[in-house]
């Protein structure tokens, strides 16, 4: 059955969403950005959204799908500041900035998967295994850190060096150490480990629509997604371990990645899929993405 999930998250909050726009608190700041999903109408009026807004991004393209733009901040916006995220014994504290693709540095309905990924690697501890987890297109490592704060030995995979400095900074901030930080195309380097006969305890996905590996190889989802998840299933442990697939492009389902790992993977053990999303201070629901997770246990 198809899940719904959101997590508690308080230094976050979706204030309001609609004419492709939503507007967000990051701890103690509002951003105002384009969401091709709030295809609603904004239940706030203009004059309240530019009030709230201490940083708003605007578009250089006129298309709804163009990422690439500029921010207008208010004078007290900083260039960067924190916010943290508990669950448990774990305790991040990430830092955000503005960059020039909209993105803040975190996307925090993957918070939901966090959780997940921290009590999977727990239960492993507690039956004698000592977890690797590998993330692929790790981003600013939101669920890197989750699995290192769990215990596991955790390899963090993405082609922007940048990012990596970013991750870094992040554990460093949230108190934990000993990641293995790789700075390459991750279909390369899930290649390498498949011949080198690795294996995984737990492998995290959350692959873009497309994107540029390290040297400038081409990844487009459509085209690369079944190779990289036959590799995966050559690095996860058969017998047990966790697997977390994230996809983010409109038009791609919960289903349609369930189906995929069943036919990759075979065993998925015990199932969940479905969509991440918040809702806003009107009760609107704004989906931000699917997901598909399976646990396998001996």
């Amino acid at each position: 059955m198809s899940k719904l999930l959101t997590p508690t998250f308080p230094d976050y909050e979706l204030i309001d969403s609609g004419d492709f726009e939503k507007l967000e608190r990051f701890g103690d700041y509002v951003t105002r950005r384009p969401e091709p999903q709030a295809i609603w109408h904004k239940s706030l009026d203009e004059q309240q959204w530019q009030k709230m807004a201490d940083a708003s991004f605007l578009r250089t393209s006129s298309s709804k799908n163009e990422e690439r733009g500029e921010w207008h901040t208010k004078s007290h916006m900083p260039d960067r500041w924190q916010i943290k995220y508990s669950y448990k014994q774990m305790h991040l504290n990430m830092r955000l900035g503005l960059t020039s693709f909209k993105h803040v540095g975190i996307f925090p309905e993957q918070a939901a998967n966090w959780n997940f990924i921290y009590d999977q690697i727990t239960l492993q501890r507690q039956s004698g295994v000592q977890p690797k987890v590998l993330n692929l297109f790790a981003y600013t490592g939101g669920a890197t850190l989750a699995a290192r704060s769990a215990g596991a030995d955790v390899t963090h995979v993405d082609s922007v060096k940048q990012v990596i400095t970013w991750s870094r900074e992040n554990m460093e901030n949230s108190h934990l150490e000993g990641v293995r930080w790789i700075v390459e195309d991750a279909l390369k380097f899930v290649r390498r480990e498949v011949r080198r006969g690795n294996k995984y305890d737990g492998i995290i996905l959350d692959p873009p629509a497309y994107g540029r590996g390290a040297n400038g190889e081409k990844w487009v989802l459509e085209e690369n997604i079944c190779e990289m998840l036959e590799c995966c299933a050559e690095l996860l442990e058969k017998d047990h371990g966790f697997l977390v697939l994230n996809l983010y492009s409109m038009g791609l389902s919960a289903l349609l990645a369930r189906t995929a790992l069943r036919q990759t993977f075979g065993n998925t053990g015990s199932e969940e899929m479905g969509e991440l999303y918040f809702t806003d201070r009107m009760g609107k629901e704004l989906p931000l993405g699917t997901f598909c997770r399976f646990t396998r246990k001996k």
